[in-house]
C-alpha cells in the first residue's frame, strides 16, 4: 500500500490518502474517521490503523484536485541520515576535495547526521538554491526508512520488524558549506533542501529491501542507479547503530545513504542552478521530482 500526505488545491489541512496504480489519490479519513489525524498517527496506531486503511481504500473516495505533500511535512524529529554508505559514492566524495571529514574513504561504521524537519518539501515544491550564499547546491537520491514500532537497543535480526515502510528522499546539499563547516548540518540541512515523497511504500509490500533500486535524473540526464543491496551498512545495522543510544520513534525517518553519481563526481562538478529538474525514482515507491529555484 502507498500511503500518502494531500492537500486540495487552494485550502491548507493536510489529509492522509492512498496513491492508486493509476496515480489517482483516495481520500482516506472521508472513508473512515478514525483517520482524520493523519500518517503520524496511523504509522503509531500501527497495525490497527493500517488494516483500517487498507479496509477502506478501495472505495475512499478520489480527490481529483489533490496535491502531493510530503508523506511526513513535519516530522516530529530531525531526520537521520547516512553519509558515505555505497561503496562508489565514497571514493568518489574522497576523490572530490569536499570531504573534510575524515581520512579513510570507505568509513568503519555508519556515518550519521541529521536534517531538520524545516528541510522537508514535497514533490513538485522548489528546492530553494538560492539560500545556498555559494551557489554549490548537490542532489543525492537515497531510499528513506519509515520507523513504525519504536525501541531503544534494537537487534539487528529484529530491526526491520520495526519498519513501517519506505520512501523516497533527496538529501541536497550545500557542499561548500558542508566542507566549510566539518560538520554536514549547516550544508544540508537548509530550508527547503530535503524534498520527500511521493509516497511511503508500506514495509509488507517489500519482504527484501535490498532488491529496490534507486535512479537519479537531473533534465533528463541519469546520474545515479544503484541497488540498495549496495549498501555499505544495511537497514538493519542502522537501525541497531542508531537505536543503541537513540529511541527511535513512530514516524522517524532514516535516509539510508546516496549512490555514486552526485554532482561533485564530475570534474568540474555539476552542481544545480535554477531551472534544473531533479528526478529520483525508486520503482514501488513511485517519482519524486523538483525543480530547482
Amino acid at each position: 500500500m502507498r500511503l500518502v500526505t494531500f492537500r486540495r488545491t487552494g485550502r491548507l489541512e493536510q489529509r492522509a490518502g492512498a496513491l492508486r496504480e493509476d496515480g489517482g489519490i483516495v481520500d482516506l479519513a472521508a472513508a473512515d474517521r478514525l483517520l482524520e489525524g493523519g500518517l503520524l498517527a496511523l504509522i503509531a496506531a500501527e497495525p490497527a490503523l493500517l488494516e483500517r486503511a487498507r479496509a477502506v481504500a478501495a472505495h475512499a473516495p478520489a480527490v481529483e484536485d489533490a496535491v502531493l505533500c510530503a508523506p511526513l511535512p513535519r516530522p516530529a524529529k530531525n531526520i537521520f541520515c547516512v553519509g558515505k554508505n555505497y561503496h562508489e559514492h565514497a571514493k568518489e566524495f574522497a576523490g572530490s576535495g569536499f570531504d573534510a571529514t575524515a581520512k579513510e574513504v570507505v568509513p568503519e561504521a555508519p556515518v550519521v547526521f541529521s536534517k531538520p524537519p524545516t528541510s522537508v518539501i514535497g514533490p513538485g515544491e522548489p528546492i530553494p538554491a538560492h539560500l545556498d550564499p555559494t551557489n554549490s547546491v548537490d542532489y543525492e537520491g537515497e531510499l528513506a526508512v519509515v520507523i513504525g514500532r519504536g525501541g531503544r537497543g534494537i537487534r539487528k535480526a529484529d530491526a526491520l520488524g520495526h519498519v513501517f515502510g519506505y520512501t523516497v528522499v533527496n538529501d541536497v546539499t550545500a557542499r561548500t558549506l558542508q566542507h566549510k563547516h566539518r560538520q554536514w548540518i549547516l550544508g544540508k540541512g537548509i530550508d527547503g533542501f530535503c524534498p520527500m515523497g511521493p509516497a511511503i511504500l508500506t514495509a509488507d509490500e517489500v519482504p527484501d529491501p535490498g532488491a529496490l533500486r534507486l535512479t537519479t535524473h537531473v533534465n533528463g540526464e541519469k546520474r545515479q542507479d544503484a541497488p540498495v543491496s549496495d549498501l555499505i551498512f544495511d537497514i538493519p545495522t542502522l537501525i541497531e547503530t542508531i537505536s543503541a543510544g537513540i529511541s527511535l520513534e513512530p514516524g522517524d525517518i532514516i535516509a539510508t545513504g546516496t549512490p555514486a553519481g552526485v554532482g561533485i563526481g564530475f570534474d568540474p562538478p555539476r552542481f544545480l542552478k535554477s531551472g534544473d529538474v531533479v528526478r529520483v525514482e525508486v520503482p514501488g515507491i513511485g517519482v519524486l521530482e523538483n525543480p530547482v529555484a
